[in-house]
């Protein structure tokens, strides 16, 4: 049994980098003007399963399906796994049963898009607004994929309650709301990309800008708001459980390096590799998070255990 959980937490693991390494070939595909690679034909490419003398576009966004289909396929696995391993409600199969939610989010929404036609240089809201909700959609998809593979580990589940819960659920809305904001920066760069950094932040101040381009501005001000918003959670949650120090040395890893491409992305006027570098550093911030919160509360959560275990010994012995 130990042996067969082992395999399955590794593959856990592998399963996330997987989502990882598709969620960066899409910001690819973005950043390339390679969404309407395949038309507005989905699932199929150009009105066929395998199209013929395919561009390079349509390289890029084929290549997308294929390793999107892979990843579902290996979330379906480890829901298959999980109920085979743990017993009905417990926490590993509950994550595997939201990872599948997720993940058919994640295949509904990029379908949409596809069919929408909100690809390649479509710079309307209704682009926005979608990229929105599939950031959110992401960021939740890789949430319960990492609490899948802690709880395989052993963790205990998570109780986010008390006062310090209310820091927790604003560094996590906190980081969605940056999370959303950089997707939309980022598509505003690749429609409208500044030759210089003085005429880019020219373009971000005019009043006859559009409109994804006024809203470039809202992301670096968010994102420093954030940045102070995760320092005092990790400082808060860290003297209160010390058991989370661990994870909580890995966020400000991740938020010091993000500062970092974030300046140079600013600065170098986001190319291509940055971006999904920027990106890369965004997603290892979240995990990071969804670790840390996880890790403290849990840590609470087995301290009041042992409170009550203690009560209820001391309350035999009175009664004896």
């Amino acid at each position: 049994m130990k042996r067969a959980v082992s395999r399955f937490r590794t593959f856990a693991w592998a399963a996330l980098a997987l989502v990882i390494g598709v969620i960066l070939w899409g910001a690819l595909v973005r950043a390339t003007g390679s969404g309407a690679g395949c038309g507005s034909h989905w699932p199929t490419c150009n009105g066929a399963i395998v199209p013929r003398a395919a561009s390079t576009e349509t390289f890029i966004e084929l290549t997308h399906r294929i390793t999107s289909g892979l990843a579902a396929l290996g979330v379906g696995v480890m829901l298959f796994w999980a109920r085979r391993l743990y017993p009905r409600g417990h926490r590993v199969r509950r994550a595997a049963g939201w990872s599948c939610a997720f993940m058919l989010g994640e295949v509904l929404i990029g379908a949409g898009i596809v069919l929408l036609e909100y690809v390649a240089q479509n710079a309307s809201m209704g682009r926005a607004v979608w990229m929105a909700v599939h950031l959110v959609n992401t960021f939740l998809l890789l949430g319960a994929m990492t609490l899948l593979a802690h709880y395989a580990g052993g963790a205990q589940p998570v109780r986010l309650r008390g006062g310090a819960s209310a820091l927790a659920w604003a560094a996590i809305g906190g980081t969605l709301f940056v999370g959303v904001s950089g997707a939309v920066a980022a598509l505003g760069d690749t429609l409208f990309p500044a030759d210089t950094l003085s005429a880019g932040l020219a373009a971000d101040l005019s009043p006859a800008a559009h409109v994804l381009v006024k809203l470039r501005v809202v992301h670096p001000f968010a994102a420093l708001a954030l940045v102070a918003l995760l320092l005092i959670t990790h400082h808060a949650l860290t003297m209160r459980r010390p058991e989370a120090a661990r994870f909580g040395m890995w966020l400000r890893l991740g938020v010091l390096l993000q500062i970092g491409a974030g300046l140079a992305n600013l600065f170098l006027l986001a190319p291509v590799w940055l971006q999904i570098v920027h990106l890369f550093l965004a997603d290892l911030v979240w995990i990071a998070l969804v670790l840390f919160v996880a890790a403290a509360f849990a840590a609470e959560e087995q301290r009041s255990q042992v409170r009550r275990e203690q009560t209820r010994e001391a309350v035999a012995q009175t009664n004896g």
